[in-house]
């Protein structure tokens, strides 16, 4: 009796496990053509409501190749130095401009990342023990973020005048929303054994965050800088056409004046910087997680 008791009760587990399974496969089929209706229907009415028009879109490719093509000047091959020389005229302004625009982006990603993240601590529901500091933190945050920055440098360009000043403070404000927003969510997702342990020691708050939330979060704040850095370089870049300095003016004036092989030796230098950057920030990052030496 006891061995068919045992038998009969595997049955019957089996059987509930089949029923759940099938229950499981019925829901999630279900959930998956609700959420491509939903989707499609979305789609439709997101061409329909833009008035996006494919028939334009493949009209108006060629004009696009043809002002790629303008941005280029003619380099021959027996001539290439001279050709590349004659394209760069102006490097030495260029690349000043550059500088200032790297200048730009690098001290907005550090007060923006160091104000952020310490506002994060403080957006993180698990780390705050009163609903209404997190609430706050947060909606300061959204509007950090929600303005874009070239909205801020406009706004920054009338306050300061034209210059860096109005740049630095316009990404500054934006890296501040983006950064506390994405450290927060880090926050949010560690394991809570390491702060219990504080607290039965006896620390504080800030000894939580010191000893408990850093080192589980530090790997990721690093990456998420890194990133938000080749952002800023490029914000840089577009708060320059507003007036705020750096590439990004130079760049402005080339397109206004229709100067397009100027403007394209500026696109050149721009993109090939970002190159760098993020090539360089892959290496630092996985040094700093211990994946790889920078020698490699």
């Amino acid at each position: 009796m006891p061995i068919q008791a045992t038998t009969q009760g595997s049955e019957n587990a089996v059987d509930n496990f089949d029923a759940a399974y099938k229950v499981y496969q019925r829901n999630k089929r279900t959930f998956n053509i609700t959420f491509l209706g939903v989707f499609g229907l979305c789609f439709v009415f997101s061409i329909i409501s833009t008035e996006f028009d494919f028939v334009t879109l493949i009209n108006g490719l060629p004009r696009t190749r043809e002002f790629l093509f303008r941005l280029v000047p003619p380099i021959t091959y027996d001539e290439f130095a001279l050709d590349v020389l004659d394209w760069y005229w102006d490097i030495e302004k260029w690349m000043g401009n550059l500088l200032n625009t790297l200048l730009m982006a690098f001290l907005a990603t550090l007060l923006g990342t160091v104000i952020g993240g310490a506002l994060s601590f403080f957006a993180a529901r698990n780390l705050v023990k009163h609903y209404a500091t997190y609430w706050v933190t947060r909606r300061v945050l959204e509007v950090a973020r929600t303005v874009p920055d070239i909205v801020w440098a406009l706004i920054f360009v009338i306050t300061f005048g034209v210059g860096p000043m109005a740049g630095v403070l316009a990404i500054l404000l934006h890296t501040i929303g983006a950064q506390g927003k994405l450290f927060a969510e880090v926050n949010e997702n560690i394991s809570h054994h390491p702060i219990e342990g504080v607290r039965a020691s006896g620390g504080n708050w800030v000894q939580e965050i010191r000893f408990a939330v850093l080192p589980q979060v530090m790997p990721n704040f690093m990456s998420y800088t890194f990133w938000r850095f080749e952002l800023n370089v490029r914000s840089a870049t577009i708060v320059g056409f507003v007036g705020a300095g750096g590439i990004g003016h130079d760049l402005f004036i080339a397109i206004n004046l229709l100067e397009f092989p100027d403007a394209g030796a500026i696109l050149l230098i721009v993109v090939i910087t970002i190159m760098l950057i993020d090539m360089t920030s892959e290496k630092l990052r996985h040094y700093l997680v211990g994946k790889e030496s920078l020698k490699r």
